[in-house]
């Protein structure tokens, strides 16, 4: 097991204190508790091949499938079935496309993830929190074959629609050898980080909380828990659903965040991912984003799985127009609000109008309007223009591509972030909770 310690890196310091007098320390309902990660290329490592965290960390876990051939997903009681150490690679390289167990391409999320929720854990008093991860995403496949009920197929190159299948495989397994360990066992989240292929479903919100019923369903059947199973999800940047130079914001993209405002006991919005190193291709991330991205999962679940608190990442609350200013107030997770300029700034070779606006967009219609100035004032932002501001206006941020691709960058981003200071315990770097993309309108 690792031993837990303080360290400054990259002179960002973690604190290292004893939980507040008035807060227990936090406790695992469950012995092993299992995180689900679900999705499409980004859930499964994609272009992320040399593997970093490859030794075993707290006392993390995750299904060894021994000899079994699978699908199909019969041999639930086969004695070589097991838990072994978490570790990347989750389980060997795919040598074809796409379902599970041949779905992982690199390095996941799930091993950082898991060693920062021990870890945070551990520095607020609590004990060991020993999270079994299950990974079953699909490379490149949209939510209809995520889902229950999918279209199975294999082919002699393809296998494809078994993610939901596998899930239940995996949870029952755990089950049995949980209870033949003398652990209780429990599903904690589902994580799924998606939306790519679907960027112009017009339907994706409710199919996000049909997966989430679902998932509640047939997981809490195996388990016979009665605590909600909360679903995890993260905006995606890179793709959009309309070909041209200026493409506006992803219906996906939206949903994603919209879906944790119209419910957030079931799922939850951690944020975007454009702040986070993209490879060449600017559609996946480069391994160490990877990593931070497991950070960032593995706080907000602390927060919100292990402390049952009421979690919301960076968000507009309400946009007003006054003349040519625009104000949009925020929740702000842990202010005060801040401006990277480490990211370049957005639009400065096409849509120049928002070229001052650090990701902050506006128009009135499909009609771009010139922002002269952006500003921070408390939770709020302010936007100066050039001429008043007409009613029905939208505001957006990291909404709409100018059809420029810089190295390392998301097709879509902004500046805008706030002052959280947790470090992540495998990256050593701070993780600060960057503004969702929106689009809202001005009355």
């Amino acid at each position: 097991m690792r031993t837990l310690a303080c360290f400054v890196p990259l002179m960002i310091t973690l604190a290292c204190s004893a939980p507040e007098e008035s807060e227990a320390p936090p406790v695992a309902l469950w012995d092993w508790t299992q995180i689900v990660g679900s999705g499409q290329s980004l859930a499964v490592g994609a272009q992320a091949q040399s593997i970093a965290t490859t030794t075993s960390s707290f006392g993390n876990l995750k299904l060894s499938l021994g000899d079994v051939m699978v699908p199909p997903f019969e041999s639930t009681s086969d004695p070589s079935l097991s838990v072994v150490p978490l570790a990347e690679p989750i389980r060997r390289f795919a040598n074809r496309c796409c379902a599970y167990p041949e779905n992982i391409y690199g390095e996941t999320p799930h091993t950082a993830m898991a060693d920062q929720i021990a870890t945070m854990v551990q520095l607020a008093g609590g004990t060991d929190y020993v999270s079994v991860h299950s990974v079953v995403g699909e490379n490149g496949q949209p939510m209809s074959v995520l889902r229950k009920g999918a279209t199975e197929s294999i082919t002699n190159t393809t296998t494809t629609g078994f993610a939901y299948e596998a899930t239940l495989f995996e949870t029952t397994v755990l089950a049995r050898l949980a209870a033949e360990a003398g652990k209780t066992f429990g599903v904690g989240a589902v994580v799924l980080t998606h939306g790519e292929s679907d960027a112009n479903l017009s339907d994706y919100e409710e199919q996000l909380f049909q997966l989430w019923s679902d998932y509640n369903t047939d997981l809490s059947a195996i388990t016979g828990q009665t605590e909600p199973i909360v679903m995890l999800v993260s905006q995606q940047h890179s793709l959009n659903y309309r070909d041209g130079v200026r493409t506006g914001m992803p219906r996906s993209t939206l949903a994603q965040w919209q879906a944790g405002l119209d419910d957030s006991r079931r799922i939850v919005c951690s944020g975007p991912k454009y702040q986070y190193p993209m490879v060449s291709d600017n559609l996946h991330l480069a391994r160490t984003s990877y990593q931070l991205l497991g950070e960032k999962y593995g706080e907000v679940y602390y927060e919100v799985v292990v402390r049952g608190r009421d979690w919301q990442p960076l968000q507009p609350i309400s946009g007003e127009r006054d003349g040519a200013i625009a104000r949009v107030a925020f929740h702000v997770p842990v202010p005060p609000l801040a401006w990277d300029d480490v990211l370049p700034r957005p639009h400065q070779t096409a849509l120049t109008e928002w070229a001052e606006g650090r990701g902050f967009e506006l128009r009135m219609g499909d009609t771009p309007l010139t922002i002269e100035s952006v500003a921070i004032v408390g939770d709020t932002i302010e936007l100066t223009t050039t001429s008043d501001i007409p009613a029905g206006a939208t505001v957006g941020y990291a909404a709409t591509s100018d059809g420029t691709e810089l190295p390392g960058i998301s097709r879509r981003w902004g500046q805008l972030r706030d002052s959280d200071a947790t470090v992540g315990v495998v990256t050593g770097t701070a993780q600060p909770n960057y503004a969702v993309a929106f689009e809202l309108p001005l009355p």
